[in-house]
């Protein structure tokens, strides 16, 4: 089956849906997925990627860092 009949399957199908519940399940995952793909990840280049190293070492060696048990305890109150 292609995908266009597919597509017409689906609108059909939520054209009859009666159950709310359903629809909504369905509304929000459309939803996600449109935020998501508005979202593009757009890749660094070699320049950022650098100066991204570089200003986490400088992080790094002034102590602005936490450690693996500060970020879990942490995590335990999320």
């Amino acid at each position: 089956m292609d995908l266009q009949t597919r597509k017409l399957n689906a609108i059909e199908y939520i054209a009859g849906l009666e159950d709310e519940s359903i629809f909504n399940k369905i509304e929000l995952a459309i939803l996600e997925n449109k935020v998501r793909s508005e979202r593009k990840l757009k890749r660094f280049t070699q320049k950022q990627l650098i100066e991204r190293a570089e200003k986490s070492n400088r992080d790094y060696k002034s102590g602005k860092y936490k450690t693996q048990e500060a970020l879990e305890k942490e995590s335990e109150s999320w």
